[in-house]
Order: C-alpha cells, then structure tokens, then sequence
C-alpha cells in the first residue's frame, strides 16, 4: 500500500483512505485508528467516513440501523447502538432513550415535559427527547452524578 503524508498550515487535520475493496491491510489500517486515535468508521453518501466522537451531535438507532449525527452529515455506523455505547463510554455520551445517544457537550437548552421528559435543543437547532425512564439519571449527570 502506498501512502502519502502532507503537512498543512491551516485547517483540521484529516485522515483519507483510499481503497478499491477492503482487505486485511485496510482493515487493520481502520482498527488501528479505531483502536488507537478513537476515531470512528461509517458510510456517508457512499464514502467510508473516519471521524471523531467530538464531531456527534447524537446516535441513533432507525430501522435496525445505527446513524451518528453531525453538524454535516449522517453517517451509518456498522456497529450497533449498545456498542457505540461501549465504544464512547465517556461522561460526554449520554443514553436519552431506547433508540438515541446524545452528546451532552452539544445540548444548548433543556426544557421540561410533561410525563417527566426533556427536550433537549441541541447546537444544531435540533430537537431530541430525553425519555422519562432516563431523565432522572440525565438529571443527575448535569449536577455531576455520574448515573
């Protein structure tokens, strides 16, 4: 495999990976920076997509397939939603219902609901409910609590 290393003066360091089909030198290239950098890997319009877990608005789980949400794109994961859970155990990643991850870093406003619910607006301008069955423990993790 050949490989090329640029240094750049501006802008957000980037990792592009080239291939034609993936084999064990790819794979182990992908494990590597999953394993090492905690970077994630998914599809995005056809392209695999590395990224980093600060980029996720929130994860979620449509259709028995799970998609991390950014600011720019929605990118399907080929992990489930309880190992995306594993994968970001961190106190940044909140489980806010059966089927979603947020980041906690990227909510803006809190707003109660009825039934003990929360909507949370995020910076993106996006809505997500927080369900009652997590909202006490989404509750004690902004006053420091870890659940």
């Amino acid at each position: 495999m050949r490989y090329t290393v640029n240094q750049i003066r501006s802008g957000d360091d980037e990792l592009i990976l080239n291939y034609k089909q993936i084999n064990a030198e790819v794979e182990a290239v992908l494990a590597f920076m999953e394993k090492h950098q905690k970077k994630l890997v998914g599809k995005s319009e056809g392209e695999t997509i590395i990224f980093s877990p600060q980029e996720i608005l929130y994860i979620e789980k449509v259709d028995e397939k799970t998609f991390a949400c950014t600011m720019d794109k929605v990118i399907q994961l080929d992990v489930s939603l309880a190992t995306a859970e594993l994968i970001l155990d961190d106190e940044s990643y909140f489980r806010c219902s059966k089927s979603m991850i947020v980041n906690v870093n990227k909510v803006e406003k809190l707003k109660s609901m009825p039934s003990n619910r929360i909507d949370a607006t995020l910076v993106s301008g996006e809505h997500i409910i927080i369900s009652r069955t997590y909202a006490s423990d989404f509750r004690r993790l902004l006053k420091g609590e870890r659940a």
